[in-house]
C-alpha cells in the first residue's frame, strides 16, 4: 500500500479510496495529542476536533493548498490555560488566545519585511531551549496529582506508551498516545472504575458543545496580554516545522508560499479557535512523521484528514467516551509527554550546539529556567507577568543586552 523508498508519492497516484485511507490514518496519528490537550485543561475534546479541523482548512486556503501540514491541539499552553482559567474563568481564558494570533500576525508581518534574521536575533536557541523546558517542567506537579489518584492505571498507561515507542513498527510506533489510552481505558474499565453512563444518553450525533451554544469570547486585556509571550515558544516551533515538511517534501515552502504565509495561516487558525472554543493549535510534527514513513505528502490527503476530524466531532458518544475516560488514565501518559516536552527543549540547545561554557548562555538558561519553573510573578496593577510568560521576555531582555564576548 506504502511507498517507502526515498521519493514522495503524489496524490494523483492514489485512487480516491486510497487517499481517503491514508488521510484518516493521519488523523489517528494525530488523534490522540488533539483530545487530550482539552480533557486535561476543561475544554470538550470533541470541539478540539472540529477546530483542528477548520484551522487545517483555513491554513491550507492562506497557504494556497500546497503545504501539507495538520494543525492540532498545542501541549504549549497546556499549563497557561489552566493558570488563566483559575484567574480569569475560561471564557476570559478563550478571548486570550486572540492574544497568541496577534503573536503570529505580527511574527508573519515582520518575516515578510526582514526575513528570518530578526527573529533569529530576538529568539536564539539559548532562548528557545529552555523556554522549552519550562513548558515540559512547569507541569510536572499536574501529571503526579492525576496520575497519583490511580498508580496502577497510570503506570499500565504508561508502560503501554513506552512499549509502544521502543517496540513498535511503521504507523503504530507514532501512535503510542492513542495505545497507551485504549489499554489504560480497558484495565479501568475490568477493574470497575469507568463511569460510562453518559454514553448510554449521548446521542449518536451531535454538534460540539461550544458550537452548538455558540458565543463570543470575553474579551479581558489581563488574560490577553498574559498570553501573548507563551506564544514566543510555538511560533519558533512552527518555523523549524515548516523547514522539516519541506525536508520531507523535497520542497521549500519558505520561498513557496512563504513562511508569512504559513505563519498568517496558523494565526487565523488560532483566532479560530478561540472563537469556537477550542484550545490554541500548532503544526504536528506527529502528521510529518506518518509522511516520512508512508512518502505520501500530498496536502489533498491532510485535507482529507481535517475534514474527518470535523466529521468525528460531531458523534455524540465519541465525545461522550472521551470524557469518561478516568484521570488516573491521562495521568500516565502525561508523566511521558511533559517530559517528553522538556527533553525537546534539551534537544533543541544540542541540535543548535549552544556553548554552556559561555558566560552569557549559562546566565539566560539558568535565570529562564529558574522563573518558568519556579513560577514566577511581577504584578503590573492589575495584570500581572508571570510563569513561562515572564521567562520568555526575560530570555528575550538578556539575550539583547548581555555581549556575546563573555566567556566562563
Amino acid at each position: 500500500m506504502f511507498n517507502m523508498n526515498n521519493t514522495t508519492m503524489d496524490a494523483s497516484a492514489l485512487s480516491s479510496a486510497r487517499k481517503t485511507i491514508v488521510g484518516i490514518q493521519f488523523l489517528f496519528v494525530a488523534f490522540g495529542s488533539t483530545v487530550l490537550v482539552p480533557l486535561l485543561v476543561g475544554l470538550d475534546p470533541a470541539t478540539a476536533l472540529f477546530t483542528a479541523g477548520i484551522g487545517t482548512f483555513i491554513f491550507h486556503m492562506v497557504t494556497k493548498g500546497k503545504v501539507p501540514i495538520f494543525l492540532g491541539s498545542s501541549f504549549a499552553f497546556i499549563a497557561p490555560i489552566i493558570s488563566a482559567s483559575q484567574q480569569w474563568g475560561m471564557p476570559g481564558t478563550l478571548a486570550s488566545i486572540m492574544g497568541v494570533a496577534l503573536v503570529y500576525f505580527v511574527m508573519s508581518a515582520l518575516i515578510k519585511w526582514q526575513g528570518r534574521r530578526l527573529l533569529d536575533r530576538l529568539f536564539p536557541p539559548v532562548v528557545i531551549g529552555p523556554v522549552i523546558i519550562c513548558i515540559g517542567l512547569s507541569l510536572a506537579p499536574a501529571a503526579v496529582n492525576m496520575a497519583k489518584e490511580n498508580w496502577l492505571l497510570a503506570f499500565i498507561s504508561l508502560l503501554t506508551s513506552i512499549l509502544v515507542l521502543v517496540l513498535g513498527r511503521g504507523l503504530v510506533k507514532l501512535v503510542p498516545v492513542v495505545c497507551g489510552i485504549i489499554v489504560g481505558y480497558i484495565a479501568a474499565w475490568l477493574m470497575g472504575v469507568v463511569d460510562v453512563s453518559a454514553v448510554g444518553t449521548a446521542p449518536w450525533f451531535a454538534l460540539p458543545q461550544s458550537v452548538s451554544h455558540f458565543q463570543l469570547p470575553q474579551f479581558a486585556w489581563e488574560p490577553f496580554l498574559f498570553m501573548i509571550p507563551v506564544a514566543i515558544a510555538p511560533v519558533i516551533e512552527h518555523i523549524g516545522d515548516v523547514y522539516v515538511v519541506g525536508a520531507v517534501a523535497g520542497k521549500d515552502f519558505v520561498k513557496d508560499p512563504g513562511l508569512h504565509r504559513t505563519m498568517l495561516g496558523d494565526g487565523l487558525a488560532c483566532m479560530a479557535a478561540s472563537l469556537f472554543g477550542g484550545p490554541p493549535v500548532t503544526t504536528y510534527s506527529e502528521v510529518t512523521g506518518a509522511m516520512q514513513i508512508t512518502r505520501i505528502t500530498s496536502p489533498a490527503v491532510i485535507r482529507i484528514a481535517a475534514g474527518t476530524a470535523i466529521v468525528f466531532s460531531i458523534i455524540g458518544k465519541l465525545s461522550a467516551v472521551l470524557q469518561s475516560i478516568p484521570s488516573a488514565v491521562l495521568g500516565g501518559i502525561m508523566l511521558l509527554l511533559f517530559g517528553s516536552i522538556a527533553a525537546v527543549g534539551i534537544q533543541n540547545l544540542i541540535n543548535n550546539k549552544v556553548d554552556l561554557n559561555q558566560t552569557r548562555n549559562i546566565i539566560i538558561a539558568s535565570v529562564v529556567l529558574t522563573l518558568g519553573i519556579g513560577g514566577a510573578v511581577i504584578p503590573m496593577g492589575s495584570f500581572s507577568l508571570s510563569g513561562i510568560g515572564l521567562s520568555a521576555v526575560v530570555g528575550v531582555i538578556l539575550n539583547l543586552v548581555i555581549s556575546k564576548d563573555k566567556k566562563a
